[in-house]
């Protein structure tokens, strides 16, 4: 109970304006794709990926879905069609980051899924690459919170026996 306690209440907060090399969104959750699109067009980050893209979605849709110059999708603005769970997220984080020979990335998700996306991507990408989390504020409910701190364990207790 005292590990669940800990993970509600220090939930992951916002990043500061701290550069990277790129930035990484994973989908499912409201206000992820907006805070990704707002840190390219500040230059917080040069390069973005959005995990998870259903494949269907085209990059004009989202465009003017998020009501952004189609032309930022064209130049900086990858779309990860193979992700369809965390863990497949990170492999495709992993493989992105290292195609682009990204040394830097802000990884954004809702604040109660960061702990956990942020265990996965760091486990595939390794101690070269830097992780700022920047997550997503929310509303969650103590299930809900419950669910994805059990999650968390399960997949630290995997880890730890080699799977």
């Amino acid at each position: 109970m005292l590990g669940y306690a800990l993970f509600v209440v220090l939930l992951p907060q916002p990043a500061d304006d701290r550069r990277t090399d790129a930035v990484v969104v994973l989908t499912g959750g409201a206000g992820r794709i907006e805070r990704g699109l707002d840190t390219l067009q500040r230059r917080i980050a040069g390069r973005m990926l959005i995990s998870g893209v259903q494949r269907t979605v085209r990059p004009q849709e989202l465009a003017a879905e998020h009501e952004v110059d189609p032309r930022l999708f064209e130049c900086c603005i990858d779309l990860g069609r193979e992700a369809v769970d965390t863990r497949s997220n990170a492999d495709e984080v992993a493989r992105w980051l290292e195609r682009h020979r990204f040394r830097s990335v802000r990884l954004i998700t809702t604040d109660w899924h960061m702990p956990r996306a942020q265990f996965e991507i760091s486990r595939r990408v390794g101690a070269d690459v830097t992780i700022l989390s920047d997550a997503v504020l929310s509303n969650p409910s103590l299930s809900q919170l419950f669910t994805e701190y059990n999650k968390f364990l399960l997949r630290h207790f995997a880890d730890f026996i080699g799977i």
